[in-house]
């Protein structure tokens, strides 16, 4: 079976909002106010909360040592404030429901932890949409690692090499390279300028036109 197999943070939601809220909690928390900014530091909110902090202390000149130990306090606040600020990008799950309409298969491959995408997918009303879903602690490795990805496409019923990927970074870039799938990059997100320099099998602007690129990619 084709298979489309998509990240979710800066790929199909905006978690941004509530990545950052989390982050500022933890400096709040420690006297410093509200360090990071939505606008600003949404490429550091797609990194992760790990990246976010280590953003945070350094922006303030402390020892980046403490991101260990406000990290579990961050990932507390998300999973409490999950759906804040979330946001599914525009046409994004109409373009999912193209795909099922069209005969493909469709999985999550996030780099979030499970349990926290589970929710979040609930409570955005999209979870049973998506046959598969592989978080960062589903298995002993993550992306860039080609396990996860390829436990996405056959927990969803799917054939690797009639398979792609759907990501913002080059983490989902090099996923797909250790597949050995195709690449298809959002252009709309935070690092454009890096999706671009990465040459990807596709460049995803607008998800109006994601059932013809996949069509034109595994078939």
């Amino acid at each position: 079976m084709r298979t489309v197999i998509f990240d979710l943070d800066g790929t199909l939601a905006d978690t941004s909002g509530d990545l950052i809220a989390a982050a500022n909690a933890c400096f709040e928390a420690l006297g410093q106010g509200r360090v990071l900014a939505p606008a600003r530091d949404q490429a550091a909110a797609f990194a992760g909360a790990r990246a976010m902090l280590r953003l945070g202390f350094e922006r303030l000149g402390q020892d980046v040592g403490q991101v260990e130990q406000q990290f579990p306090l961050a990932v507390a606040h998300y999973g409490a404030n999950i759906d804040v600020y979330t946001t599914l990008y525009p046409g994004a799950i109409a373009a999912v429901e193209t795909l099922l309409r069209d005969g493909y298969r469709v999985g999550i491959c996030t780099n979030k932890p499970a349990g926290l995408a589970d929710i979040l997918l609930r409570k955005l009303g999209v979870r049973d949409l998506f046959m598969s879903l592989i978080g960062a602690d589903t298995l002993p490795v993550r992306k860039p690692d080609a396990a996860p990805y390829v436990a996405a496409v056959t927990g969803a019923g799917g054939a690797v090499e009639r398979s792609l990927i759907i990501g913002d970074t080059i983490t989902d870039f090099e996923t797909a390279k250790a597949a050995g799938v195709p690449s298809v990059l959002v252009g709309f997100g935070p690092g454009r300028k890096h999706v671009l320099a990465l040459k990807p099998d596709a460049l995803l602007d607008n998800y109006a036109d994601l059932s013809d690129i996949v069509r034109r990619l595994i078939g």
